[in-house]
């Protein structure tokens, strides 16, 4: 009774926080589906059905294929770049023994406390001076030094609590070098950690907003986040255009998350572990 009664207060408890997540997203889908000549927004039910069309009129009126392939661009260059750097990082921090690891650790780690609005007015200086604004460059390199204090603490986690010892002393012992066992042992053990840190770093960099809206004043090298902003400018009395297009840049975050689900849960329960 006892067991029935604590699995039934348990799929009590999910089942209203599936409710609390769920509401917001069957809010905007309903929004972006419903009539653009009528006043109801929300959970309303479109009388004529659903107009699918209210997402192709947002995809070519504020010019998103752009938007998504700048975002693409940088999102894939980000990612790339704070995965092969926080793993060869991580892996001197997390396996290595030098003089001075730990106090350039914890440099690195500071990363993650110093708040992005304090930052992006001397680096938009910095830039400006080296005749990178308004290019790729101006938001790929920012985001890649952001992600990398995120990337070098998680992989260095794994490195030292997910990472068997024995397994790497077992290597060494085979003969295999520093740069043999990372990419040829550790590496594909860590999949799941990799794969975690993937999803948020391109989560992080897809809804990146303040960097690019103070790095980028032209409308060729827009992202997502920035052209949806400009997009509700022009048309803030739309709601299930604002609400299409708002649906159009979700989506390939969403995809990516259901590509990786398994390993992204499995990375975040490995990486649970306390160091």
């Amino acid at each position: 009774m006892s067991a029935r009664l604590d699995r039934a207060v348990t799929y009590g408890i999910l089942t209203v926080f599936a409710a609390v997540s769920l509401t917001p997203v069957i809010g905007i889908l309903s929004t972006a589906l419903g009539s653009r000549d009528s006043l109801d927004t929300g959970f309303s039910v479109p009388e004529d059905g659903p107009h699918w069309s209210n997402f192709a009129d947002a995809w070519s009126r504020g010019h998103f294929g752009t938007y998504l392939a700048n975002s693409v661009l940088v999102a894939v260059a980000v990612v790339a770049a704070t995965t092969v750097l926080s793993i060869l990082a991580a892996y001197a921090f997390g396996v290595l023994r030098f003089p001075g690891s730990n106090a350039l650790f914890h440099l690195f780690v500071i990363g993650l406390a110093l708040p992005q609005e304090a930052l992006v007015v001397p680096l938009y200086f910095d830039l400006r001076h080296a005749g990178l604004t308004d290019t790729y460059w101006a938001l790929i390199l920012p985001q890649t030094a952001q992600s990398l204090a995120f990337g070098v603490f998680w992989m260095r986690t794994y490195f030292r609590n997910g990472a068997p010892r024995a397994v790497i002393e077992a290597a060494r012992l085979d003969g295999a070098g520093s740069w043999t066992t990372l990419w040829r042992v550790l590496v594909p053990m860590g999949r799941p950690a990799i794969s975690t840190m993937v999803v948020i770093t391109f989560m992080w960099t897809w809804n990146e907003f303040l960097m690019a809206l103070v790095m980028v004043s032209d409308e060729e090298h827009r992202t997502v986040p920035l052209g949806l902003a400009f997009f509700q400018g022009q048309h803030s009395a739309d709601t299930p255009l604002l609400a299409a297009a708002a649906v159009l840049i979700a989506l390939p975050v969403v995809v990516v998350y259901l590509a990786l689900q398994r390993r992204f849960i499995a990375g975040m329960l490995s990486g649970s572990v306390k160091e």
